[in-house]
């Protein structure tokens, strides 16, 4: 389906303001066209006086037909003005509802997508078309369309006048048109794959300027300024010969359309002289002619600029709808699971799974987490651990088997009461740009200040807080970027806590701490992990020691699993690890 359909099918709940901003239009460019008609009345009153066209209408006396006339200039002028009002008003106010309401959309489309999406995707990329093609439309809506509308209402209006007046002329003077319009089309073609590319272009540019504002830091700290400066010349340089290819070819329209233009006009005031001269035409029908002429032909030289506004929103709208038309490839389920009723027992049933072109993390993989307990998981980077709590998650989806929840298949149940029973800690801490307060409280947006500070003394958060600049209300900075790696996770920490979920999930939640804060947390963590499910991935033995069972993963697959002291009596990778971990090889060494 063409664009701008798709476009004003996705409009269709604004189909009446629509109509009425277009018929508004319609109307200003009439009223607008009106003045031109009565200069060739006026001079038609003038030459002709009680033989003119308005005599013919009951007003003979040419003093009155001028009053008349001058009323009805009046009565144009101040309907053009309501007019012009009205219609830039609406399509205005349409532009924004569009512009927010396919924003929010295409938005909410974004979240539900599943996450490789995101990481086969640049942010830049995903920015350009929330952000600039969403804009390019506002812009075709406040302008574009008003300017099409009034195109299509010049060249019926004066070009039906045009033949019905002078049939003979009209034929010669607007013989140019077709091949006006045929060269648009033409240039329309070409157009349209050169600002394809520039939308393209602009979008990684605009990855790169966020890839480095995000990675500001690095690039000072490597003192790789001059090099990131030069990559951005370079994107920002191929942004500007895309442009430079679409501009060379939209400016070479308007020369083209000029001749078409001047060859219209010259036919028109020669012919039509010939015509006043033997007596077919009337000196004022002449005027009117040569005058309006100009308003037929004249648009054609601003079809150009039309075009070209066009072809940048058929562009944007292809991005954007296509954005909407991905399909999102993990749904939700029916069923619901409030927390309240959750126990908490985890079970993954010969499960199997792999990223796209990269071989099995999974094959046939069985767990079985008893609702209430404590459970760990050890093993090398890239074994598979935060991958399992991903599948959990339901970040990707399982090629075969099962993961369930107190018995349910968690693809049966809504994504959102899924999410809502686990509480996750990651590893690589996200932080809002708000406050200490705000960032504990996200995802529990309607916690008390004394719950935000009960979750901080958990997570042994609160002695930090209280000492920053204005406490619980200190910006945190862009991801966090003011607090240190320690401060960012025991947030994450007493986020995951005021949650309060039935599951507790948490994937190296003590890699980035000290010593000090780890012991501290351990302290806690008998308290946190009491009447609930908690899966601890950690690479640090000494903050899972005490877990129910503790399971050792290899290559995706669990090779051991125990408690720590039994690990340890069976003298295997665990033991080894810790050994290593605890300094008691290195002594040995």
């Amino acid at each position: 389906m063409h664009p701008l359909l798709r476009l004003f099918r996705y409009a269709k709940n604004y189909r009446t303001q629509i109509w009425f901003a277009a018929i508004c239009t319609v109307l200003n460019q009439l009223c607008d066209l009106a003045p031109a008609y009565l200069i060739g009345v006026a001079v038609d009153i003038v030459v002709a006086q009680k033989g003119s066209f308005m005599a013919r209408l009951g007003v003979i006396n040419p003093v009155h037909q001028l009053a008349v006339l001058s009323l009805l200039t009046l009565l144009v002028w101040g309907l053009e003005s309501l007019f012009e009002f009205l219609y830039d008003r609406q399509w205005r106010n349409l532009a924004q509802t569009l512009q927010h309401d396919l924003r929010l959309e295409a938005y909410s489309h974004l979240q539900e997508l599943e996450l490789s999406y995101f990481e086969e995707r640049s942010t830049g990329l995903l920015l350009s078309i929330l952000n600039d093609d969403i804009n390019q439309l506002e812009r075709f809506f406040n302008f574009g369309t008003a300017d099409i509308l009034r195109f299509m209402t010049v060249v019926l209006a004066v070009g039906g006048s045009f033949i019905a007046i002078a049939p003979r002329v009209a034929a010669l003077a607007m013989l140019p048109i077709p091949i006006i319009l045929w060269g648009t089309m033409a240039f329309q073609k070409r157009l349209a794959p050169r600002y394809a590319d520039v939308r393209e272009k602009s979008g990684l540019i605009g990855t790169r300027l966020t890839n480095n504002l995000t990675g500001i830091a690095t690039i000072k700290s490597f003192t790789a300024e001059a090099y990131e400066r030069d990559r951005v010349w370079s994107e920002s340089e191929a942004y500007r010969r895309s442009n430079r290819k679409a501009i060379a070819l939209s400016a070479a329209f308007l020369p083209v359309i000029r001749f078409g233009v001047v060859a219209g006009f010259i036919a028109t005031l020669f012919l039509g002289g010939v015509a006043v001269l033997n007596r077919q035409l009337t000196v004022g029908t002449y005027g009117f002619l040569v005058f309006i002429v100009q308003l037929l032909l004249w648009p054609f030289a601003s079809l150009s600029e039309i075009m070209d506004e066009y072809q940048r929103a058929m562009a944007s709208i292809n991005r954007v709808m296509g954005l909407l038309d991905t399909p999102i490839a993990i749904p939700t389920g029916d069923l619901t699971l409030p927390n309240q009723t959750v126990r908490g027992e985890v079970r993954f049933e010969r499960v199997s799974f792999s990223y796209p072109d990269r071989q099995p993390i999974f094959t046939n993989l069985s767990l079985h987490i008893p609702a209430g307990k404590t459970i760990a998981i050890v093993g090398a980077t890239g074994s598979g651990k935060s991958t399992l709590v991903r599948l959990l998650l339901r970040f990707y989806e399982v090629q075969s088997g099962c993961i369930s929840i107190d018995g349910i298949d968690i693809r049966e149940l809504r994504l959102y009461d899924l999410r809502q029973c686990l509480g996750w800690v990651s590893q690589d801490v996200f932080l809002f740009h708000g406050t200490a307060a705000e960032n504990i409280a996200y995802g529990s947006f309607n916690a008390s200040f004394d719950q935000i500070i009960q979750a901080a003394k958990l997570a042994e958060a609160d002695g930090f807080i209280q000492h920053l600049p204005q406490g619980y209300d200190t910006i945190v900075g862009e991801r966090g970027q003011k607090l240190s790696g320690g401060q960012r996770q025991r947030l994450a920490i007493a986020r995951a806590i005021l949650k309060n979920p039935p599951i507790l999930i948490l994937d190296e939640a003590t890699s980035a701490v000290d010593n000090e804060t780890e012991a501290a947390i351990q302290r806690s963590l008998a308290q946190i992990t009491q009447n609930r499910t908690t899966i601890a991935i950690a690479h640090r033995l000494s903050t899972i020691r005490h877990a129910d069972c503790i399971y050792v993963m290899e290559r995706g697959q669990f090779l051991e699993s125990g408690t720590h002291e039994r690990l340890l009596a069976q003298n295997g990778i665990y033991a080894n690890l810790w050994r290593v971990q605890s300094g008691i090889g290195a002594l040995r060494g």
